[in-house]
């Protein structure tokens, strides 16, 4: 497993600017921006609105931190950089101290507003697969949930030996008679994976 290194503050802040736009280059996530200048004024006078676009941001990418008011770090209180609404920037930051300023875990974790369990399991993504590490999981069913055991054997039942799949028919007769909707997309590929 490779050594994670830590960065100090002013390039940890450097390192969430380039992979702010790295990340949104390659499509992983929009933007709204939190700066300054011209940018930053309009985003500000937005959210002197009705909404906050940075809220909406988080919450439509699943990292809006549930609990902000529980980030006691004086870095999260005083700029605009640093967002303690802001979940994987909170996880970092918590991460960084604890590696770079060698605080304690238990007063870090306290500090974050985070269990001792909650450090070490955003540690270990964080150290398994870097900044998406402290990305929230998807959350809801893996693979073809509904394409198992009776719903997979009556497909199996009602296709024809080297005929092409007729997935939408399929998903059909799946509907009128076992009641269940599925996607003809997903009876494609549970057809695929498993042996006729």
């Amino acid at each position: 497993m490779p050594q994670t290194q830590y960065l100090d503050e002013k390039a940890a802040y450097n390192y969430w600017t380039l992979t702010i736009d790295l990340l949104a280059f390659c499509g992983i996530i929009t933007i709204y921006c939190f700066c300054s200048g011209p940018i930053g004024a309009r985003l500000v006078s937005a959210k002197r609105g009705q909404r906050d676009l940075k809220v909406e941001a988080l919450q439509e990418e699943g990292v809006l931190n549930p609990s902000p008011e529980k980030v006691q770090d004086a870095k999260f209180r005083e700029g605009e950089f640093f967002d303690p609404r802001d979940l994987v920037q909170v996880k970092y930051e918590m991460l960084r101290r604890v590696s770079a300023e060698n605080a304690s875990i238990k007063e870090v974790a306290d500090e974050y507003g985070v269990s001792r369990p909650t450090y070490y399991q955003a540690k270990a993504s964080f150290e398994e697969e870097g900044l998406a590490g402290l990305l929230p999981k998807k959350r809801g069913p893996r693979g073809a949930h509904k394409l198992q055991g009776e719903v997979l054997a009556f497909l199996r039942k009602h296709i024809a030996p080297g005929q092409p799949i007729r997935a939408r028919a399929l998903a059909q007769l799946v509907q009128k008679e076992l009641g269940i909707e599925v996607h003809p997309r997903s009876i494609e590929r549970a057809l695929k994976k498993t042996p006729t």
